[in-house]
């Protein structure tokens, strides 16, 4: 089983694994063995294409995408003895050597030929779904001098989530209506946040719009001692916070595995909390300083 994602200077997309997974399952309700030959810039662990032996294989199925360049016509040299299949591709110059390499072409789409075959990822197997996690992440804040510790932070939090299964999504509480890829208004931002499973942050505001949307927040506050983000944590009474000092894998592991548990049900009543209280002590200090200037 070959595609994209089996060559060294190709791709992974959606799109082909979704499709690979569609070729699995009908090769294992058929009870055909098979091996799946990947890219080991995508994952290292697995087979790699150029270490797969041609003598222990009857065919080669390659799977998605364009049939076009030299590595798919280095696949044909490499497999020569193979029946050689290419299914849910599409064919831009059916004389490419690239396409007449293949003993048998099950095109998606190819020149002349009316549009009625739907792509294989269409009805790829339903995976269960991980969780949604924004990642809100500043590597600024110089004014906290010698006791950032922003881009260990930043560091410590990208590589432990690397390892997570779940679906990162980059969240910017910074507005610009002239920038598409960011929120012009808060309403915006908070729409996003708000349908999240988690919000991972080193931002103040990232903890406050979160438990504001009742989605669990993991904290680090990435200032040595810590500061604002510690201060906001305590006073909204929420525990999933951790120094920079401290942040490890098994701490991380420890509040993660919290948020996606019985912090839900905790930042729900947080939000709930926050949109009944009374007017906060900063607030009644402002009107009863601007009553005292009004005299």
């Amino acid at each position: 089983m070959t595609g994209w994602f089996s060559f060294l200077h190709g791709e992974a997309t959606v799109g082909d694994l979704l499709a690979l997974d569609r070729v699995r399952a009908v090769l294992d309700r058929r009870g055909t063995a098979y091996d799946t030959a990947w890219s080991g810039g995508f994952h290292p662990r697995g087979l790699r294409l150029d270490a797969a032996d041609p003598g222990r294989y009857r065919a080669v199925v390659f799977i998605c995408g364009p049939l076009h360049g030299p590595q798919i016509e280095d696949l044909h040299r490499r497999f020569p003895h193979c029946l050689r299949i290419a299914v849910g591709v599409s064919v831009l110059d059916a004389a490419d050597p690239a396409v007449r390499g293949f003993h048998r072409v099950l095109a998606r789409d190819a020149p002349g030929v009316p549009p009625s075959l739907r792509d294989l990822a269409v009805s790829a197997p339903r995976s269960p779904a991980p969780p949604v996690v924004g990642v809100a992440l500043t590597r600024g804040q110089g004014e906290y001098g010698g006791r950032r510790r922003h881009e260990a932070a930043g560091d410590t939090l990208t590589g432990w989530l690397n390892g997570k299964d779940c679906a990162r999504l980059d969240v910017e509480t910074r507005l610009d209506p002239g920038d598409w890829r960011l929120a012009a208004t808060a309403a915006q931002f908070e729409a996003v946040v708000a349908r999240l499973d988690v919000l991972v942050t080193n931002r103040l505001h990232g903890l406050v719009t979160g438990l504001r949307a009742g989605v669990p927040v993991l904290a680090v506050d990435a200032v040595a001692g810590g500061a604002k983000l510690t201060a906001q944590a305590q006073a909204c009474d929420w525990p999933a916070l951790v120094p920079v000092e401290k942040a490890d894998t098994a701490g991380l592991d420890r509040w993660w595995a919290w948020c996606l548990d019985e912090g839900r049900a905790l930042a729900r009543q947080r939000s709930e909390e926050f949109h009944a209280a009374p007017e906060t002590a900063l607030l009644t200090g402002l009107t009863a300083a601007l009553d005292g200037a009004a005299r």
